[in-house]
């Protein structure tokens, strides 16, 4: 409820202009592309209600050209599925209203699949568990509501 101390206009118009020609955002100015950028990009443009700025489609097929064969997503086409950049990808696509470009049971068994034996998850297969992809997975599984999906004894 703070946006009256924010330039508005100009911070959108910012992040605006991080949209690359192929659809993707960079982080900064020196033009490094993954899916966290286009989270973070469609976030703040979703809470500062500007995004008639960029290109929808443009985000919306890169984001695609990030799924991979398995259901997930890399962090850039034609890269590795990881959790942290499948929650990434999901959120975006999400606040673009394109969830529907993906077949959510097979994301969701893909995610589900990061369970361990010990309860935990990884962000890959065959990965040790670590406590970071709690929130990744199980924030992405409640995005497509499959978290009833994981053993949750």
């Amino acid at each position: 409820d703070s946006l009256d101390k924010v330039d508005v206009k100009a911070t959108a118009r910012f992040i605006a202009s991080l949209q690359r020609p192929d659809g993707s955002f960079s982080g900064d100015r020196w033009g490094e592309v993954d899916t966290r950028f286009a989270y973070c990009a469609l976030s703040a443009l979703t809470i500062l209600d500007a995004m008639e700025l960029i290109d929808i489609d443009g985000i919306t097929q890169w984001l695609i050209r990030c799924l991979n064969y398995d259901g997930a997503f890399g962090p850039v086409p034609r890269a590795e599925s990881h959790a942290a950049y499948t929650f990434c990808a999901v959120g975006a696509l999400a606040l673009v209203g394109a969830l529907e470009v993906v077949d959510l049971d097979r994301l969701g068994w893909w995610l589900c699949e990061r369970q361990t034996v010990s309860g935990g998850f990884n962000g890959r297969p065959e990965k040790a568990p670590d406590v970071c992809y709690s929130w990744w997975i199980l924030s992405a599984l409640a995005s497509i509501d499959r978290v009833h999906w994981i053993d949750g004894g």
